[in-house]
């Protein structure tokens, strides 16, 4: 009696995957050309890494001026 059940959740999964497989993650806007398309994916991922740099240089404290000194002690 179980694997019936398994069975038929294995199959549902199977057919749903089947189904949705054509289409894939297509990213493309409505309305919107290749050339754009690249173009929005290039601005973000600039974006993403200029954040991420910026969260780095927080992190490690690059982003505040050296609290030593320029001076030489005798």
């Amino acid at each position: 009696m179980k694997s019936v059940s398994v069975r038929k959740v294995v199959l549902a999964i199977v057919l749903a995957v089947l189904v949705l497989l054509p289409f894939g993650c297509n990213t493309a806007q409505l309305g919107e050309t290749e050339a754009e398309g690249n173009r929005r994916h290039r601005r973000v991922h600039r974006i993403n890494q200029s954040e991420l740099m910026a969260d780095i240089d927080k992190f490690m404290l690059f982003d505040e001026p050296s609290r030593l000194t320029d001076k030489r002690i005798p």
